[in-house]
């Protein structure tokens, strides 16, 4: 991360460890499909080590990296997988040496010029690189409509710039690359408690700025109308979130 880097993660680390939600296992699979060779991959922007421990499974090395220490310390630790502090525009990865490039949830936080660049650079001649980010959950049309209460007008003022990037999915975003079209639907989807989604709520860094600023948590306020929406607080529902995600060939 970069264009001075801001760190919006290291508080809280491992709570956002905890609380966030898991990518599909079956996206990785397909990304391990289109790449000739599964040698080496680069999980830029690692954060907790989510992406990397699934790409793991399927590529021989995994270098993660992240600008912020605090995630890489709460990071999970795998034998093939090399966590290092570094900013996304630059590293120290051999040219022509990587087979994937992923980033999860944090392009918009790039300068795009000096990142798409190193990428090209460390890249082989078949390499991929794939970018993908998820906006609001989805759970019943009454826990819908107070979160998009609390998402676009409680915490509006308090999201930064950057954010309306991924609300659009990446769309209006630059990308360099021969791209891939036919890619298949992919979401997040986890069983949860609202205990769980209350802690999810909470490490939204819009509302970490919005406790800052006025005193109050905006979760604690709106907790009674969620409970009532959701029920019986110890009982599970599916919550559910589509990724928007863009594919692209170094050639």
């Amino acid at each position: 991360m970069s264009k001075d880097f801001q760190d919006h993660f290291s508080t809280g680390s491992s709570d956002y460890s905890h609380y966030r939600p898991v990518y599909p296992v079956t996206l990785f699979h397909y990304l391990a499909t289109l790449t000739p060779s599964q040698d080496l991959a680069w999980d830029c922007a690692t954060g907790n080590g989510q992406a990397a421990r699934q790409l793991a499974r399927h590529f021989q090395q995994v270098i993660a990296t992240d600008a912020s220490r605090n995630q890489i310390e709460a990071a999970i630790v795998s034998e093939n997988i090399d966590y290092r502090v570094a900013p996304a525009e630059q590293t120290d990865l051999g040219n022509s040496t990587v087979d994937l490039v992923t980033v999860a949830q944090a392009l918009h936080w790039f300068d795009l010029d000096r990142f798409y660049a190193e990428v090209k650079r460390v890249l082989n001649s078949q390499g991929v690189i794939a970018i993908w980010t998820y906006n609001l959950f989805r759970i019943s049309p009454a826990m819908d409509e107070l979160i998009d209460k609390l998402y676009h007008i409680t915490l509006n003022d308090y999201w930064p710039e950057e954010r309306r990037l991924v609300e659009n999915g990446y769309a209006d975003l630059a990308f360099p690359f021969e791209k891939e079209t036919s890619i298949p639907a992919f979401a997040m989807t986890a069983e949860w408690t609202l205990s769980h989604l209350l802690g999810y709520l909470r490490t939204w860094s819009a509302v970490t700025r919005h406790i800052e600023a006025t005193g109050e948590d905006p979760v604690t306020k709106l907790s009674e109308q969620l409970e009532q929406a959701w029920g019986d607080p110890k009982q599970t529902h599916t919550v559910e979130w589509p990724l928007s995600i863009r594919i692209g060939f170094n050639r």
